[in-house]
């Protein structure tokens, strides 16, 4: 065979290779289009589209007075594809000037040339998903649109936003732990948590359809919308809150503190108005890191002390007149030493006078005498108070209370009296205050209640009401007494540093020792102070837990350390509550009321009497006098208003109501009128020092 038929041959070969291949593609072509196409088709459509969830948006947390303290608000991560397919190199080179200008200004992070390096190594990099600013705001990505490059969009510009719903604290710190926080994982801590069904709301899903560049498209009409979470209305008074805060802070700074907290409540239903945690952090700066009223129950100390001896009195084993012998603040059981904090200064005193000055001898004496044959009997009796439960209040975490039993272990010779004084037995602050909020509530106890209701749009969809944990603690004979007691310690006792001018204050101090590395040696001991109590004693309306651990300053004892945090949570209180200052008796104003004029400014009194032809008389000079009427004359007499600085409230009865209004309103008071004609009564008395912007009744007659 010739060398040419060869060559014709392969080409033959080749030649019908290609047209056999050509039949097999138009044949399969064929085949996918017609026979298979609405498999393929369905495949497609399911590789490019998606059930996608969509989270709703959460629902806000109001205060008591309707200000948010808990709200979701966009946040953006911003990146940027830097080779995107509509950029050229000379677009890039053009603005990157100007749009690392533009960043360094807005963001304040980087300087313009340090953006300017950083995005151009990352198109030299060519990265697809750059990152420029994690967490930017919704504002800061409004403006950045509108910067060189940016504003030609996203498939010009590569720029990439993706949104998430973050939750915002308006308030910032306060009242932040029991508010709460919702995590990147959507756990959640606080209120947060504990109302977290009805703040949630209901997850949506929608079929999406993927676009080129990875972004999702909703296929109008498939799926299920999400439903937006109800707001919750807290209990909490911002204001108060503010307070109780600020006077925390203030003690744990002084007495160089470890951590604190406060919890405010109102007596009859339980609602709490503030609850402040503050922790010392690293850098010697407060904040609110736990929420340990709720979640750390300790050995509490001496506020202890009235749950202990109400059990003796209630069971008719003890009187406040019996009389116990401290051994001069010394006591021997089994072998272990008991002190009082100043051994040596008392000997045989009542079973009263015993609880009002804290003395661990005297109380552990009286009920180890009451219980000493049947401690179980103790034991029980602090149950029926529901000292062994937990409040159960709507915010996760709430620590358990230790209560143990005779022959649980750990229960020894020594149990039943330290148990008496606060040893040996564990509670939350929140636990304590809701027992001392019920003797307050003449014996009904109380369950803590931080939110009122939920609402959507507005509305009121569901109401909490006050819900009583014990509708009994005692006998209104124990009652009767323990109260006078805790009037006591305040009068007479441990606390009398907060007696109070205008209103009375029932309490118990506690100053305990806080084991450190299992150890009550001097050494490794640390204090914790704290101040249980409610005002006005004679008609209580708030009660208030006050507890400081790790004072390390300025000494250690509650009186000192609590007690000044209590005192002015409550003198604010009752300088902002018109109607607790009207439930309470009005100075009088003394001396005869003149028929010609009354009191006020000099010049002004020289100008009017002038101009009725009477006769004035000044007895010396002042800005401000008192007049009084004479047969033929006034007599004017120079009268002291207190200065500005003093803090002092002035005397302006006798006063017209415009130079009462001008005086008052210049010490920073809050004036409330009742009546014409002059000043007949002020409800707080001339000379009371008080706090700016408390309010004042002054009655007209």
């Amino acid at each position: 065979m010739s060398k040419g038929n060869q060559l014709a041959i392969r080409a033959g070969v080749v030649h019908l290779g290609m047209v056999l291949f050509a039949i097999a593609i138009a044949v399969q072509l064929f085949r996918i289009q017609l026979m298979e196409g609405d498999h393929w088709r369905a495949k497609a459509e399911h590789v490019s589209t998606a059930w996608r969830t969509v989270q709703p948006d959460r629902g806000h947390i109001f205060s008591e007075d309707g200000r948010l303290l808990a709200t979701s608000v966009p946040e953006y991560d911003v990146r940027m594809d830097m080779v995107p397919d509509a950029l050229t190199d000379e677009h890039f080179s053009e603005t990157i000037d100007s749009l690392a200008w533009h960043l360094a200004d807005l963001f304040k992070d980087r300087s313009p040339a340090e953006y300017k390096r950083d995005l151009a190594d990352a198109r030299k990099r060519k990265e697809r998903y750059y990152l420029v600013k994690r967490r930017a705001s919704h504002t800061q990505v409004q403006a950045l649109r509108g910067f060189p490059l940016y504003r030609e969009g996203r498939y010009r510009s590569g720029l990439v936003t993706e949104k998430r719903l973050v939750r915002a604290r308006p308030f910032g710190r306060l009242a932040a732990r029991t508010v709460g926080y919702v995590l990147r994982d959507s756990s959640a801590i606080g209120l947060e948590a504990g109302y977290d069904r009805w703040l949630h709301g209901r997850t949506g899903h929608r079929l999406e359809r993927r676009l080129v560049g990875g972004t999702w498209m909703p296929i109008d009409g498939e799926g299920v919308d999400p439903e937006p979470g109800t707001d919750i209305h807290t209990t909490i008074d911002i204001n108060l809150q503010d307070v109780a805060d600020a006077a925390l802070e203030r003690q744990l700074r002084k007495h160089g503190a470890q951590y604190g907290c406060v919890v405010v409540m109102e007596v009859a239903t339980g609602r709490i108005k503030a609850l402040s945690n503050l922790t010392r952090g690293s850098d010697s700066t407060y904040v609110e890191a736990m929420n340990y009223a709720v979640g750390e129950a300790t050995e509490p100390g001496s506020t202890y002390k009235l749950p202990a001896l109400m059990a003796a009195l209630d069971a008719g084993l003890v009187s406040v007149t019996d009389t116990v012998d401290t051994k001069w603040g010394v006591v021997k059981y089994h072998g272990q030493e008991m002190k009082d904090s100043h051994p040596g200064k008392h000997r045989k005193v009542t079973v009263q006078r015993a609880f009002e000055l804290s003395l661990n001898t005297g109380i552990s004496l009286a009920v180890t005498t009451a219980f000493g044959k049947d401690p179980k009997r103790f034991v029980e009796a602090l149950k029926r108070m529901h000292l062994h439960e937990a409040t159960g209040v709507m915010i996760p975490g709430e620590a358990i209370p230790t209560l143990r039993s005779p022959g649980e272990q750990g229960w020894s010779g020594v149990t039943l009296p330290w148990m008496s004084i606060g040893y040996e037995v564990t509670i939350t602050p929140l636990q304590m205050l809701a027992f001392y909020n019920a003797v307050a509530n003449n014996g009904r106890m109380m369950q803590p209640q931080l939110v009122s209701r939920v609402s959507r749009n507005g509305r009121t969809i569901e109401e909490f009401e006050p819900r009583a944990l014990n509708e009994r603690i005692c006998s209104d004979r124990t009652l009767a007494t323990v109260r006078k007691l805790l009037e006591g310690v305040v009068d007479s006792g441990t606390a009398m540093n907060l007696r109070n001018a205008h209103f009375p204050i029932a309490g118990k101090t506690g100053t305990a020792q806080i084991a450190r590395n299992g150890s009550y040696k001097q050494d490794g001991i640390s204090y914790q102070a704290s101040f249980a109590g409610y005002f006005p004693a004679d008609a209580p309306k708030y009660s208030c837990i006050v507890l400081v651990n790790g004072p390390t300053m300025s000494g250690y004892y509650a009186n000192i350390v609590a007690g000044p945090i209590f005192q002015e949570i409550a003198d604010k209180i009752y300088s902002n509550r018109l109607e607790m200052q009207q439930d309470r008796p009005l100075a009088e104003a003394t001396g005869p009321r003149t028929p010609v004029s009354m009191s006020g400014h000099a010049a002004d009194l020289r100008t009017a009497m002038a101009g009725l032809g009477v006769p004035l008389n000044f007895n010396g000079e002042g800005e401000w006098v008192s007049t009084e009427a004479g047969d033929s004359t006034v007599l004017a007499r120079p009268r002291a208003i207190a200065s500005d600085e003093s803090g002092l409230v002035p005397n302006v009865l006798g006063m017209g109501l415009r130079d009462a209004l001008y005086i008052l309103e210049n010490r920073g008071l809050r004036v409330h009128v009742q009546g014409s004609g002059m000043v007949k009564r002020q409800s707080i008395a001339p000379g009371t020092r008080t706090a700016g912007g408390a309010i004042i009744l002054i009655e007209l007659a």
